[in-house]
């Protein structure tokens, strides 16, 4: 009896279960149909027992909303052989959304082991050509930006060439510097040894004017010396003689007379 009582209560419960689930699984799907995507998904999720058919509504929920994170985790659990196709394309557009875009078509290609489906072809396809696309600008961005680093670096090279070429003319100029001080330097020096050179020939040629000046000077007052002494006449010279000879002097008189001199003795002793 006890058995008998405790079988009942349970399959009230479990009629009482299925009934509450049935109610909340048409809210979700009401919901759901007025595109209040979260209350749907809110009403499925408190429904313990999951099946596939289930999950399935939840994940396109959840899909709807953008979590696509959270559709994927329903869609994934679907095996159901009616649902796994669909639940693979929802699975490839969910990737899709996210920007993975290896991972939207393989489920593509999964779904489509399946059966043929025109939507599910559509998106393959069209992934496909979007992927082409983007290795075609991922190529060129990376030859334009290898472009960009090569040009950089012969730019690098060709600022650092002109550098050590400045560097080298900066050298050249200074060591032209140098030398030019050193040729300005040399040429002051002989400028200053051809100036002295200058000056004492100059004063040695003064010198010698001047020596030349005071011995023709000196001639001319010999000269005139000379032109004004009168010679001595031999009377004259005598009586000189005479007188030194008292003061106890002998002292030769020079003969200034020549040959041929008129006599001027007038007096004789």
């Amino acid at each position: 009896m006890f058995r008998s009582i405790s079988l009942i209560f349970l399959m009230g419960t479990t009629l009482f279960g299925g009934l509450l689930d049935f109610r909340t699984l048409e809210k979700a799907k009401e919901a759901y149909a007025n595109e209040q995507y979260s209350e749907a998904a809110a009403l499925y999720e408190s429904i313990e027992d999951k099946n596939d058919d289930l999950r399935y509504n939840l994940g396109d929920a959840y899909y709807k909303e953008k979590k696509y994170d959270e559709a994927l985790k329903q869609y994934e659990q679907v095996q159901k052989s009616e649902l796994r196709a669909k639940a693979l394309h929802n699975i490839g557009n969910a990737y899709a959304n996210t920007q993975k875009t290896d991972e939207a078509i393989a489920a593509y290609e999964e779904a489509l082991q399946f059966g043929d489906d025109e939507d599910t072809k559509f998106n393959l396809e069209l992934l496909k050509k979007q992927k082409e696309q983007q290795e075609k600008q991922n190529q060129n961005q990376e030859e334009k930006d290898q472009e960009k680093k090569d040009k950089e670096d012969q730019e690098k090279q060709d600022d650092q060439q002109d550098s050590k070429d400045d560097q080298k003319k900066d050298q050249s100029s200074d060591q032209d510097s140098e030398q030019d001080k050193q040729d300005k330097q040399g040429d002051s020096k002989d400028d200053q040894e051809k100036k002295e050179q200058d000056d004492e020939e100059k004063q040695s040629k003064e010198d010698e004017e001047s020596k030349e000046d005071e011995s023709k000077k000196e001639q001319d007052e010999m000269k005139q010396g000379e032109a004004k002494e009168e010679p001595i006449s031999d009377m004259q010279e005598r009586k000189y003689e005479k007188m030194l000879d008292k003061r106890g002097i002998k002292t030769l008189m020079v003969p200034l007379k020549t040959e041929g001199d008129p006599h001027e003795e007038t007096t004789a002793w």
